[in-house]
């Protein structure tokens, strides 16, 4: 961080919140408007807390290394603004007009999704003057879009639950902080954001249908190109919904038994083609390979952070995909639940273990409440609970096993975090309702006396 950052900072944050108060009519009614400021506040907040502890306590780290790369860019764009276009476009390949700048990009070569960022983090440093805090406030307006979309998209769901909501969407402490500074994470959860709300407006609720497709399809592809396993993890539980949510549309009773079988198979099938074509030939996740991958992933990971306390093994695996199955409920159990307070070797870590406990005592003490039967009977009986907890389990599955640590852990779950908080909300809020419903005693009208006549 630099003078610039501490002149253009208060501009840029003028801007961006008279901006944000210029639009807050058109995104909001009156439950919501209350959270809208707030919420891209604390994203505000997120990103130079980010770059601070980055600088100051970790002495460095993978922002910093964003930013020196898309410096490069930018020097480039400055020099000559078709050299930096190439630079922008390019993939590799050999260039006499950029091969000075090419050659100075030695960190990610090889390494797509970090250039892809790069590539992101070059556009915008020409309108934020190469500043690191403007960038990654800039950062943080997307990342807020998108956790407003999803806000809006779960606020159609269940409208009554516009408080809780806007906690699990907007306010988890670790989602803000992880995801609102100049990282992978902060583009893929306001990309997510986007992906729902475009899934949710075009396929379930059928409007808008041509804005949902591009929206969807742009998110889609910024999840793709940065890290394509969350993508992986959100198709097979979106089809799976698309194809229940037809389902109980169909009135007759008996045809939607017959035909939901059908149609989980076919949405599972799909899920699964989808899968394998969209990583078919890539090293790190093509879905042959992915066992593989992640068996050497998690073997690393936790040899490098073992000795500073922050490694975790959920058990030995031999890297095919029913070893993986074999693990899968302690990964899940560590992504969702872990770090335990006795864990927590950092203050960061800490704020991990506080929110993994709150997960903790919400999901016990639903299932105890409800009961263990019933409340599987509800998930599956209502499509957005079996989407979320379909979606959060997957993901949690893929970051358990490939972790390692848990300070590496606490970034990759984030995108898992809001869906499932919102999902124990939306269960809580229906099984209360019928726990109310079945205790409500039945008034029955008396039987009138006398026999109307008429005159």
């Amino acid at each position: 961080m630099y003078y610039r950052d501490i002149f253009l900072v208060p501009l840029y944050l003028l801007i961006f919140y008279a901006i944000a108060f210029a639009v807050r009519p058109h995104y909001t009614n009156a439950y919501t408007k209350k959270y809208f400021i707030p919420a891209l506040t604390v994203k505000f907040a997120g990103a130079l807390a980010l770059g601070l502890i980055y600088r100051f306590y970790y002495g460095g780290g993978d922002t910093f290394n964003y930013y020196n790369h898309a410096s490069v860019m930018y020097e480039a764009f400055t020099n000559s603004f078709s050299a930096g276009l190439k630079l922008l476009f390019s993939h590799g390949e050999y260039d006499p007009e950029t091969s000075a700048y090419a050659a100075r990009l030695y960190w990610y070569k090889g390494a797509e999704a970090e250039f892809f960022l790069v590539k992101i983090a070059s556009v915008a440093s020409l309108f934020a003057f190469n500043t690191y805090a403007v960038m990654a406030l800039m950062f943080a307006v997307f990342s807020f879009s998108g956790a407003w979309a999803m806000y809006m998209a779960f606020m159609h769901i269940s409208p009554l639950l516009y408080k809780r909501l806007a906690y699990a969407c907007l306010f988890i402490p670790s989602v803000f902080f992880w995801g609102s500074g100049l990282m992978k994470d902060t583009i893929c959860i306001g990309a997510l954001g986007w992906l729902f709300y475009a899934f949710y407006t075009g396929t379930i609720q059928k409007r808008h249908i041509l804005r949902s497709v591009i929206i969807g399809f742009l998110a889609a592809y910024l999840v793709y190109s940065l890290k394509v396993y969350i993508l992986l993890s959100f198709l097979p539980p979106a089809l799976i919904w698309i194809f229940v949510e037809n389902s109980n549309r169909i009135r007759n009773k008996t045809l939607r038994v017959l035909l939901r079988p059908l149609f989980l198979a076919f949405g599972a099938g799909a899920a699964y083609i989808g899968a394998t074509n969209l990583t078919a030939g890539d090293s790190e996740y093509d879905v042959s390979k992915i066992g593989e991958r992640t068996k050497i992933t998690q073997e690393y990971l936790f040899r490098r952070t073992k000795e500073k306390g922050s490694a975790y093994n959920i058990g030995t695996f031999d890297g095919s995909m029913s070893s993986i199955v074999q693990v899968a409920p302690q990964a899940v159990a560590v992504s969702l639940f872990r770090p335990f307070l006795w864990e927590a070797k950092s203050p960061i870590m800490l704020l991990s273990a506080l929110e993994a406990s709150v997960f903790l005592y919400m999901t016990l003490t639903l299932f105890w409440r409800t009961g263990l039967v019933r409340s599987f009977k509800l998930i599956a009986a209502t499509p957005i609970l079996t989407f979320c907890f379909i979606f959060a389990i997957v993901l949690a599955v893929g970051v358990g096993t490939n972790s390692g640590n848990f300070g590496t852990l606490v970034r990759y779950k984030i995108p898992l975090m809001p869906f499932y908080m919102a999902a124990l909300y939306i269960m809580t809020e229906k099984a209360t309702s019928l726990r109310k419903n079945k205790t409500k005693p039945v008034v029955r009208r008396p039987k009138p006396i006398f026999a109307a006549h008429s005159a």
